[in-house]
């Protein structure tokens, strides 16, 4: 039986299990489904299998950097006490250090350590740890220079939250304030030209609305909004924020002060807009029976 993609990523999905694994437990069973997965529970994935709905939602960040090009990825677990574990933090490593030749996250699923594609040493390292994890995230940047951060660090490069800063000019030491700036103010945007629109327009009708409700006339809630929008753009954008070291600057006079100019970056927490659900075993199954 000719063994699709659609079905080694149904039995993925089913148990958790590596797209290497999927697919030679369909090739082994003849693309008997049912039989693959006992064949996956023999060669020792059926924690994995067990484990593959729970919520993942902490973990680690790390990143990496080679030459000019930086990367952060994000590999959730399901509780906080997994990141202190070494085999879990070895694993991060080598993922971030291989992240830094992938394009996608996509690409670094399959991308291969030590013999194996990433995606099978996290199948392998939920069945050893016992916990569900996901690679959730990858984001790169490049740049003439690329300086990290992370904070509340677990071990070396990385923590709960990772910062990538892209500069030209200016020294290390004005880029790792800047990485730690972006850690603690988590702007929006670089500048107010890579706001996305609809989240500004959003804002506009906001305090539209707002300033109406006060009675104004039309041409004073004009001049409001032009106002509390202009503070809006300041507060969202990197550039525009005031600088956490110095607040008497903005970040763009402070990196004008140092030679630099940022040209990029990269922010990204652990778990950040993971909805963490809880449901009994009946709850699951009814909602499995409803379709």
């Amino acid at each position: 039986m000719a063994i699709t993609a659609s079905m080694v990523k149904e039995l993925r999905e089913s148990t958790g299990a590596g797209m290497m694994d999927a697919k030679k437990a369909l090739t082994e069973t003849d693309g008997d489904m049912e039989a693959a997965v006992d064949w996956l529970r023999t060669k020792g994935l059926a924690k994995a299998a067990k484990k593959s709905g729970r919520t993942a939602a902490e973990g680690l960040v790390a990143v990496a950097v080679e030459g000019g090009r930086g990367v952060a990825i994000e590999l959730n677990s399901e509780t906080d006490f997994v990141a202190k574990n070494a085999d879990f933090q070895n694993l991060v490593s080598k993922i971030a250090q291989a992240g830094v030749k992938a394009s996608s996250l996509e690409e670094l699923k399959t991308t291969e350590v030590d013999g194996k594609p990433v995606d099978t040493l996290i199948t392998d390292a939920i069945a050893k740890i016992g916990e569900n994890m996901t690679l959730r995230r990858m984001a790169a940047i490049e740049g003439e220079k690329v300086v990290t951060y992370v904070h509340n660090a677990a071990a070396a490069d990385m923590g709960t939250i990772g910062v990538l800063v892209a500069l030209s000019g200016g020294d290390e030491a004005f880029g790792r304030q800047v990485a730690m700036h972006i850690a603690a103010a988590n702007p929006a945007a670089l500048g107010e030209a890579d706001l996305d629109p609809a989240i500004v327009e959003k804002e506009k009708q906001v305090q539209m609305d707002i300033a109406r409700e006060s009675g104004k006339p039309e041409q004073v809630i004009e001049k409001m909004i032009e106002g509390r929008m202009k503070k809006f753009m300041a507060e969202s954008t990197l550039l525009g924020q005031a600088f956490v070291v110095n607040p008497d600057l903005t970040v763009e006079a402070a990196a004008k002060e140092a030679g630099a100019t940022i040209t990029g970056f990269v922010r990204l927490a652990v778990g950040e807009g993971i909805e963490k659900v809880e449901e009994d075993f009946a709850a699951e199954v009814a909602k499995v029976a409803k379709g």
